[in-house]
C-alpha cells in the first residue's frame, strides 16, 4: 500500500489488535455478518487511526453503524473487486465527518453539491468532508462547514452530539459502476443558539461545492426519511405539507438568490436503474432520523422536568 497521507479506519474485532481496513471490505459486515446492515460499534481517533471495535467500554452505549442494504461493497463479488484498478483497491477505508446544524428552533441545515464535484453531485447533505492529519472530528467538523457555509460558530454559542456512522461508497450502487470511494462518515449534531434566520444571515457558501442550501424542520424531515431508497416507486408529499420549499440558490459569484423547490424532490428515492436524480442522500436520511429520536428525548426530558417543577417534594 502506498504512503498513507490520509486517516483511514482501523478495525478490532474480540480484542484484536487494530488493522487498516481493506477498501473492498465491508465494514459493517465485519462486525456484523454479510446480511446485517447495522452494528453497534465503539470508535476512536488516535495516532491519526479511526478505530472502529466491538470492545463494550463501562458508560458508553457506542454508536450505530450502518449500511445500505444495496451497498456495493455489500454486494461486491471476488471477480468484480480483482478488477478494480490497484489505486482503488489499495486506497482503504476513508474517513469523513458531516455537520447536522440544528438552529435553536429545530431547523437542519442542508446543502446541495455542486453539479461539478464528482462524488455524489447534485445530492443533498449536511456540510462536511474528510477529517485531514492531526485533526480531531468535531474540529474537522466545524472547519468543514465553514469551509462550505462561511458559518464560524464560538464555543459558547453550540453543543455537540454524535449521532452514528455511515458506510459511504460510491457510486451508491453496482448498477451505476464499480465502487471508487468507500468512506465511514461520522455524523456530528450542533445544537446552535441561535435561530436559523439568524444563522442565515451568515451563510456564505462556497459555489465551488454548493448550489443550494435549506433549512428543514421535523415534519419535511419525517417526510424524507419516510421515503426509502432502493424502492422504485416515487415518494410521494404528505398531504398536510406544501408542495414546494423555500430554499437559497447559490449564484456563481456566491450570492445567494430564494427561491422554491418541490419538495417532492427532498423526497425522490435512489432508484435501482438509470442515471441517479436530485435527493437526500441515504446516509443523511440515516442521520435524519436518529435527530428525529433526539427530539423525541428532548421533549420527554423537558416534560419530565416541569412535571417535577410542578409537584415539589413536599
Amino acid at each position: 500500500m502506498e504512503t498513507v497521507r490520509r486517516i483511514l479506519v482501523h478495525l478490532s474485532k474480540e480484542n484484536s489488535l487494530p488493522q487498516c481496513a481493506r477498501f473492498v471490505q465491508s465494514i459493517t459486515g465485519h462486525f456484523n455478518g454479510s446480511h446485517n446492515d447495522s452494528v453497534t460499534v465503539n470508535c476512536v481517533l488516535e495516532n491519526n487511526k479511526f478505530i472502529l471495535s466491538d470492545h463494550e467500554v463501562e458508560g458508553n452505549p457506542g454508536l450505530i453503524l450502518k449500511r445500505a442494504h444495496f451497498c456495493p461493497i455489500k454486494h461486491l463479488s471476488e471477480s468484480e473487486a480483482s478488477i478494480l484498478p490497484v489505486d482503488i483497491r489499495d486506497r482503504g477505508v476513508d474517513v469523513g465527518v458531516a455537520i447536522l446544524l440544528q438552529s435553536a428552533n429545530e431547523k437542519i441545515l442542508l446543502t446541495r453539491r455542486a453539479a461539478n464535484l464528482a462524488i455524489f453531485p447534485n445530492v443533498w447533505v449536511p456540510p462536511g468532508g474528510h477529517v485531514e492529519l492531526g485533526e480531531k472530528l468535531l474540529d474537522a467538523g466545524m472547519r468543514e462547514l465553514q469551509e462550505e457555509t462561511g458559518i464560524t460558530l464560538g464555543p459558547e454559542e453550540y453543543s455537540s452530539q454524535m449521532l452514528g456512522l455511515w458506510e459511504s461508497v460510491f457510486p451508491p450502487m453496482l448498477s451505476r459502476g464499480l465502487p471508487c470511494r468507500h468512506h465511514i462518515v461520522s455524523y456530528v449534531l450542533i445544537q446552535s443558539t441561535q435561530t436559523h434566520h439568524e444563522l442565515q444571515e451568515r451563510l456564505r457558501p462556497n459555489p465551488q461545492e454548493v448550489s443550494a442550501c435549506v433549512w428543514v424542520g421535523p415534519a419535511v424531515v419525517q417526510a424524507i426519511v419516510s421515503s426509502i431508497d432502493g424502492e422504485d416507486d416515487c415518494g410521494r408529499v404528505p398531504d398536510d405539507l406544501p408542495e414546494t420549499v423555500r430554499i437559497s440558490e447559490v449564484m456563481k459569484d456566491g450570492v445567494l438568490h430564494p427561491t422554491s423547490l418541490p419538495l417532492s424532490v427532498l423526497i425522490n428515492k435512489a432508484t435501482t436503474q438509470g442515471p441517479d436524480v436530485e435527493r437526500v442522500s441515504t446516509g443523511t436520511k440515516f442521520a435524519l432520523e436518529l435527530w428525529l429520536k433526539t427530539l423525541v428525548i428532548a421533549q420527554r426530558s423537558d416534560r419530565n422536568q416541569n412535571e417535577k417543577g410542578a409537584n415539589p417534594v413536599q
